[in-house]
Order: structure tokens, then C-alpha cells, then sequence
């Protein structure tokens, strides 16, 4: 599996196994599965500020959901992949997992955003037995209440935090703030960062609470500014990162900002300019334009030509949709969520660059962290 894309060995899979015939389908279907079709449930914030960046990562699932079914799909099944949005308000995600559950019969979840929709979701999580695979922007604590049943790709939060307050020390910066977002998601972040700083005996020189709908971001900049912090360490989402940027140097800041792997490089480039070569991002899975990682190589192949923006964000929901797919294809033919969990937890496996291994006592599977620069133009370096 080191050289070849998964894609490929989810074709192989289906076409020595052949499709399931009607009557065998009839003897092991679960919910969400039937002879030509397993139905995938996601719930996340589609709307607003935050909901940009989050479409294009499902965008970028899509491209791996669709390659396996053009192909034929998984043992002769499709995959069909239902999106709800919650607005990353609690109740509505809760609402939305049920009518997942009981209108649309989904077998399994991907892809589910934000850390209190997450947690709150916990008690329908584990009655339904139903797997959650590839969750983005949860926090530590609420992978914690979902273990069991969800499997995170991407490396937690406290390990970008270390990653983040480590280089940044190296460099010789010691004033270190922290802007998030306003729910407890952010809240927990920022947190872990104040941590990771304790480790070192320093403490935060500000800690910014921001708005999901921007309605802050201006208030935020100044209270950057006026902290007179070195470097800002950013856990915002959509276009609210590179706002608050230009809100905190219109105030007089001169602070270097860098940004945790929710904060999208390219949207900010576009709204920062010239001054987006100081910005630097954490990032969780490799480096998409590579020109020797097989994965990758496909990725951009298939987002040329499905017209999906070339990046990060897309590139994450792709590496998490290859994850589902290998573990469907290793649990074979006869389908359930039992076999499916049971499958998941053993699961070991490489993609690209990336190390992913489920069989510990963390539900996260990677703790791959790389930094990368941002040029004015959006691009990344290495």
C-alpha cells in the first residue's frame, strides 16, 4: 500500500468479490446498507463564515466517495453520503444524527464537525452502535466522550499546540497570545496552548475569545495589538483568521501570526495580501502538491477534474475518505456495524505520507504535524 493509491485497491477488492446477491444482501443488510448502496450521515456548520472551509473538505471526501463508486463501488455497493447542516449549534447536530439515523438509515458517519455538536452527540452516538469515522475541528475532550465510536484522523489539538509553542520558542519568541473561536471547542484550544506554554514557564500574553459570525473581529484586533504579544497563535476558522490580521495591524500591532490546520491559508492570503508571507500554518496531512506521493498525485488528478480547489483543506477530506473506504473494503461483504468497529480498531495502515494507526488506546489515528509558510499569493512552502 506504500506506492499505490487506495482507490485502486478498493477496485481490485470489488471486482474479486463481486456484487452480493439479493438474497445473501437480504441476510446480513443493517440500516443503511443494501444490496447496491451503504449510506453515509454527516452533520457540520454549511453556512456562514464557517461553513466555506468545511465545504471544501466534503468537496474533497467527494472526490475518493466518487472514484470507488465509478468504479463500481465497494462489493458491488455505492456509497451515498447525506449532509445536514447543524450551524455548529448543539441541539441542531443532535437533531440532525437522529434524522441521520431514522429518515435517511445511515449505517455509519463521516466526516462530523465541531467539538460541542460532537459531545453533545455522544449518548445517540453510542446507542446507535453506528461508527464515526474523520471528524474535523473536534477538540480532545469531545473525541474523548465519543470514544468508542468515533476515529479521528487528524492529530489532536494538544499536539498541534506543542508543535506550535515549540517552534515558536526555538525562534526565540517568548510573548505568545492566542486568538479562538468563541465555543468550546476554542475555548478547550486555548486552554491547551496556555498549557503548552506553562511547560516552558510562560504564560499567554493575551487570550482573545472571537466570534464565529465576525462580528468581533475588530474588537479582537485591538486587544492583539494592545497586548503587544510576538506572535499570535490562531484557531479560527474561514476568513475570520486573516480579519482579525488586518483589524490587529490596523491598531498598531506588529505581531507574527500563526495558525493552527483549521485556519485556511488561501482564504487568507486573499484577504491579508502582502503581508500573508509572515503567516504560518500547522498543518495534518502531507503536503498535496507533492510530486512523488502516489496519493496526492491521484488527489490532484481527480480535483482537476471535478474542478475542487487544490489544498490542504480538500486534501484532508480526501485522506479521511480513503480511511473509510479501506476500513469498509477490509470488513468485506458482509457488512455491519459491529464488523465495522471491529475492523477499525485493528486498522493499520499508510496513506501517503502519513502514518495511521487505530489500534492503541487513542480513537486518533495520526499525529503527523508540518509547518508550512503561506506566500501572498496563497501557495504553500514547505
Amino acid at each position: 500500500m506504500h506506492r499505490r493509491s487506495f482507490l485502486a485497491a478498493s477496485a481490485a477488492a470489488m471486482a474479486a468479490l463481486g456484487p452480493l446477491s439479493p438474497a445473501h444482501a437480504a441476510n446480513t443488510a443493517e440500516s443503511g446498507v443494501s444490496d447496491g448502496e451503504i449510506v453515509l450521515g454527516h452533520t457540520g456548520i454549511l453556512s456562514g463564515p464557517l461553513g466555506v472551509p468545511i465545504k471544501v473538505v466534503m468537496a474533497g471526501a467527494g472526490l475518493a466517495f466518487d472514484a470507488v463508486n465509478a468504479q463500481g463501488g465497494l462489493s458491488g455497493r455505492k456509497i451515498k453520503l447525506v449532509s445536514l447542516d447543524d450551524e455548529l449549534v448543539p441541539e441542531k447536530a443532535v437533531a440532525n444524527y437522529e434524522k441521520l439515523l431514522g429518515e435517511h438509515h445511515a449505517f455509519a458517519f463521516f466526516g462530523c464537525v465541531g467539538s460541542g455538536t460532537t459531545a453533545a452527540a455522544a449518548k445517540v452516538l453510542n446507542q446507535s452502535g453506528a461508527p464515526m469515522v474523520g471528524g474535523y475541528a473536534v477538540s480532545d475532550s469531545a473525541r474523548d466522550k465519543v470514544n468508542g465510536s468515533g476515529y479521528f484522523v487528524r492529530a489532536t489539538f494538544a499536539r498541534e499546540a506543542q508543535a506550535l509553542v515549540q517552534h515558536l520558542t526555538t525562534i526565540g519568541v517568548s510573548r505568545i497570545g492566542v486568538a479562538y473561536l468563541d465555543n468550546p471547542g476554542g475555548a478547550e484550544v486555548a486552554k491547551l496552548v496556555e498549557a503548552a506554554l506553562n511547560a516552558l514557564k510562560l504564560q499567554p500574553a493575551a487570550a482573545v475569545a472571537v466570534k464565529g459570525d465576525g462580528s468581533g473581529n475588530e474588537a479582537a484586533g485591538k486587544a492583539l495589538a494592545d497586548s503587544k504579544a510576538q506572535a499570535v497563535i490562531m484557531y479560527l476558522g474561514g476568513g475570520i483568521g486573516g480579519e482579525v490580521m488586518k483589524s490587529a495591524w490596523t491598531a498598531g500591532g506588529r505581531q507574527m501570526f500563526y495558525g493552527m490546520s483549521i485556519v485556511p491559508g488561501d482564504v487568507t492570503a486573499k484577504l491579508v495580501g502582502d503581508k500573508t508571507s509572515g503567516l504560518a500554518i500547522s498543518q495534518i496531512v502531507p503536503y498535496p502538491w507533492s510530486e512523488v506521493d502516489a496519493v496526492a498525485r491521484d488527489y490532484r488528478q481527480l480535483a482537476e477534474r471535478a474542478k475542487v480547489d487544490v489544498g490542504y483543506l480538500s486534501y484532508e477530506g480526501y485522506v479521511n475518505a480513503l480511511v473509510m473506504i479501506e476500513a469498509l473494503r477490509r470488513t468485506g461483504r458482509e457488512l455491519t456495524r459491529a464488523k465495522l468497529h471491529a475492523t477499525l480498531k485493528t486498522m493499520k495502515l499508510r496513506v501517503g505520507n502519513m502514518e495511521i494507526d487505530f489500534t492503541g488506546a487513542s480513537n486518533t489515528g495520526s499525529r503527523f504535524i508540518e509547518m508550512v509558510r503561506v506566500t501572498k499569493e496563497g501557495k504553500f512552502l514547505r
